[in-house]
């Protein structure tokens, strides 16, 4: 049966602020944009409901919630009614991707008012039931096999700093020298937005991720005067540095690791190094938890636009080890990286699959 989300929930509100519970203690938890808070001596919702984020960060991200529990006031209660299960409804606001329905610029929101005619087939609850379970056991082996790639990447980390030592007390003796006297060209990417069917692929702050790889599903494009190009393309070889974000993300740092040249955005340094170290060790020592540690302490700015420069970025000091161990670190990383491919190929089909259940029931 076609029905519109009005039909299956009511909307509810919260206007609570964060500070109004810093200092609270109890029994019932509260929750936020980014997840759990912590617990209060109240609670607004008698029955599990669905949260959606409808200000700022995080906007349209929509989440499940235990009974005798309550949000904050950036998230909107999504009440279900008799005809739906909570963990249905959940999957099906999730589906419908609420973001799009955003206004505002500084900070963004979304009304329910916007968003409530949005359609979707609606089961009966015997059907409903089943089909939590097969989403349900999707999600679980996808959150497995997630955690899987993380310890293959936690490995790699623990291999490094088996093979080199310590990145700040450098046990093994190491020279050090700063990033400065190691690079042979460091270059800020170009100011210029992306444009629809653009010639080069466009490398923004969010295609590195905070591990240190490229993530390239949301990819823009761009063009650029040839007489321009040389200043701000990548290529093989060449490391990226996140120079703008968050504080706690800035600094992530990739090696562009693809065959096909790419154009980078001004919030990110092009790096080129030269031969005392191995562009992925390199960008292997720069995402270790203890350098992200220094990156955080050195940013300058707001907290959500935090900076690091190209000359602060080349006043830090990094230890040199032997090339023929650099060269050991990257044949083990190779063979850590094959096993992260069949995981990361196994996380796609299952993600595949569940986005292709999400369209089969909702659609």
């Amino acid at each position: 049966m076609r029905v519109k989300l009005e039909d299956v929930c009511e909307r509810g509100s919260s206007n609570l602020k964060q500070s109004d519970i810093a200092d609270a203690h109890g029994d019932y938890p509260i929750y936020g944009a980014s997840g759990y808070i912590g617990n209060v001596n109240f609670y607004h919702q008698e029955k599990p409901y669905v949260a959606v984020v409808k200000d700022g960060a995080g906007i349209g991200r929509t989440t499940l919630h235990p009974a005798k529990s309550s949000v904050i006031g950036t998230m909107q209660y999504l009440i279900p009614k008799e005809n739906v299960l909570p963990e249905y409804l959940c999957y099906v606001v999730r589906y419908m991707h609420l973001e799009k329905y955003f206004t505002g610029a500084t900070i963004p929101h979304i009304y329910f008012k916007d968003y409530k005619n949005e359609q979707f087939n609606l089961d009966s609850l015997e059907e409903q039931a089943k089909i939590v379970d097969v989403l349900g056991e999707c999600e679980k082996i996808i959150a497995e096999r997630e955690e899987e790639s993380r310890k293959l990447d936690d490995l790699i980390k623990a291999r490094f700093v088996e093979l080199f030592g310590d990145p700040i007390e450098n046990p093994k003796g190491w020279d050090v020298a700063t990033v400065g006297k190691l690079v042979t060209e460091v270059r800020y990417g170009t100011s210029s937005p992306a444009v629809d069917g653009g010639q080069y692929p466009y490398l923004r702050m969010n295609n590195l991720t905070y591990d240190g790889h490229i993530d390239l599903s949301d990819l823009k494009y761009i063009d650029v005067p040839d007489e321009e190009k040389e200043k701000c393309v990548v290529r093989k070889g060449d490391v990226l540095f996140n120079r703008t974000n968050s504080v706690e993300l800035v600094g992530k740092t990739a090696v562009f690791d693809l065959p096909e040249e790419m154009i980078i955005a001004g919030y990110i340094i092009r790096v080129r190094l030269g031969e005392r170290i191995l562009p992925e060790v390199f960008s292997q020592y720069m995402n270790l938890e203890a350098l992200k540690d220094i990156l955080r302490s050195m940013a300058k700015g707001a907290v959500n636009q935090a900076n690091i420069n190209a000359q602060e970025l080349q006043s830090i000091k990094i230890y040199v080890p032997d090339m023929e161990l650099q060269k050991e670190f990257i044949v083990i990383k190779d063979q850590i990286d094959k096993s992260k491919v069949v995981v990361q190929k196994a996380l796609a089909e299952t993600q595949k699959l569940f986005d292709s259940l999400m369209q089969k029931y909702f659609g």
